[in-house]
């Protein structure tokens, strides 16, 4: 069909066409991307998988045992995630181990989704793990205990006065930190799970008490249920009334503020 050109416009002519049938392929390509990348495939939340549970700064598993086995009593698969680099380093570093906590516990029990229950520090690496590693499209549920979302005075204070003594980890923790400030720019709980977030107004670890609120959640105190509970940081995740509070939003209905019911329990 070009044998009535030159040999120079013959290659022109198929150069030009090799160029456009690359500019058609980059066109479609990115169209793809804007209308499938990134975007949220909610999961269904009438069938509830494994529950992963991620422990706080320091990343010591041995607090999280007695709400594991009442995870477990409940009927419920649990994964208790080892912690990376002693569970002082970069959080980030500790959202790419709960990726592949995640993706080993949903093929080793061919579940849909995952729910997530993140205690202190474990807390901000769910969140981490959700906006970086697509999963909102993985995890059912997202319960956050006692994390500092909005950072810790402690931290910033350790910071200041003991700079070598606040590892990686710690110094991501002080309320003007790059890492919070990023995650918190935009969509405090991004689509796809159902998120709550509880905390204890007798908090001293962090510093405000108020910085376990998540904009988007179903947030609230232990004491705004149950005034008469004490409850520091290092027993929130065996203290039975937050332990009841955690099974009902892990639970079928919808995250909610619970009634004084569970007040009972403690």
């Amino acid at each position: 069909m070009l044998d009535h050109l030159s040999p120079q416009r013959r290659r022109f002519v198929a150069v030009l066409a090799v160029l456009v049938t690359l500019a058609v392929t980059a066109v479609v390509v990115s169209a793809l991307v804007r209308r499938n990348g990134g975007q949220v495939v909610p999961v269904s939340q009438a069938d509830p998988g494994p529950v992963l549970l991620v422990s706080g700064y320091g990343g010591s598993t041995a607090g999280l045992d007695v709400l594991a086995e009442a995870v477990r009593r409940s009927g419920r698969t649990v994964v208790v995630v080892p912690p990376v680099g002693g569970g002082t380093g970069d959080l980030r570093d500790q959202a790419a181990a709960l990726d592949d906590a995640v993706r080993t516990a949903l093929t080793d029990t061919a579940a849909t989704s995952v729910d997530l229950v993140g205690y202190s520090a474990g807390g901000v690496v769910v969140r981490l793990w959700v906006a970086a590693y697509d999963g909102g499209s993985l995890a059912r549920r997202v319960v956050t205990l006692a994390s500092p979302h909005h950072g810790t005075d402690l931290a910033a204070l350790a910071g200041d006065l003991a700079p070598d003594a606040c590892p990686q980890a710690c110094q991501q923790l002080a309320p003007d930190s790059d890492l919070l400030r990023g995650l918190n720019a935009d969509d405090e709980t991004p689509s796809g799970p159902l998120w709550a977030a509880l905390w204890t107004s007798d908090d001293a670890t962090v510093v405000p008490a108020s910085s376990g609120e998540l904009a988007g959640a179903v947030s609230f105190s232990v004491q705004s249920v149950c005034p008469d509970v004490t409850v520091g940081h290092a027993d929130v995740p065996r203290d039975p009334t937050i332990i009841a509070m955690t099974l009902l939003q892990l639970g079928l209905a919808a995250p909610a503020v619970p009634g004084p019911e569970v007040c009972a329990r403690s």
